[in-house]
């Protein structure tokens, strides 16, 4: 597949170029060198030239990270694009390009949350992976504030984290009641895993347990899909 700089809207050549797979390593000779003013990518890392300067160095890493960040929409958009397409096939073409499905199905899922059209080229994956669960509307009005302001994803964290902690707890609004007796160690374990994801303790399990919910329902409903399929074979058979 060909891709056309031309078929993205504000995209930008980077001075990369990747040593050709197909030619031999030679030892101490220059064909592995980066050009001047190129940065030289192979499978296996990265190469700078000599005497790159701070700013060259800089504009390499912020090519890198969009490179990162939009392969994430990339890869979502294409496990979703197999899921429906591909529906008895999807998962071996996963393991054929080498692919994590635990992670894909992450990215699969953010990328069904927010249509082409409403992705903001100025807000990372991640902005948009932390209000996934939103509703349409709610997302919008955070995607906005975060445009406008300019935030982080760890910014954007701390003000939705603020404005659960700000929400009403009475009106329509139910609380569980019922309590878990959970032992002290696993306790520590879960506010360590919450300290690291930058996350207050409740939002963690709530995080947690919604993404554990969601791949359940999944592959139950892959199975059952399979099942019918099973079934309508066994008795076209």
């Amino acid at each position: 597949m060909t891709s056309r700089t031309s078929d993205f809207a504000g995209a930008t050549v980077a001075p990369f170029r990747r040593r050709s797979e197909g030619l031999p390593r030679q030892r101490g000779g220059s064909a592995d060198q980066p050009r001047r003013g190129q940065v030289l990518t192979t499978k296996v890392g990265l190469q700078m030239p000599s005497g790159t300067t701070y700013e060259d160095w800089e504009q390499a890493g912020r090519q890198l990270s969009g490179i990162v960040d939009s392969s994430s929409w990339w890869l979502g958009d294409w496990l979703v694009y197999g899921k429906d397409h591909y529906t008895d096939r999807y998962q071996r073409g996963i393991r054929t390009a080498g692919l994590q499905y635990q992670t894909l199905r992450n990215y699969a899922w953010v990328a069904r949350r927010f249509e082409f059209a409403r992705r903001r080229q100025a807000l990372t994956f991640q902005h948009h992976a932390e209000i996934a669960s939103l509703p349409v509307d709610e997302q919008e009005m955070w995607l906005d504030r975060a445009e406008q302001k300019k935030w982080t994803t760890k910014q954007l964290r701390g003000a939705l984290r603020v404005a659960r902690t700000d929400e009403p707890r009475g009106g329509k609004q139910t609380e569980a009641t019922r309590r878990l007796a959970l032992p002290d160690s696993r306790l520590q374990w879960w506010h360590k895993a919450a300290e690291q994801s930058g996350l207050g303790l409740e939002q963690w399990v709530l995080e947690t347990l919604d993404s554990a919910a969601g791949r359940a329902l999944e592959e139950i409903a892959e199975m059952e899909e399979i099942q019918e399929r099973s079934g309508i074979s066994s008795i076209s058979a």
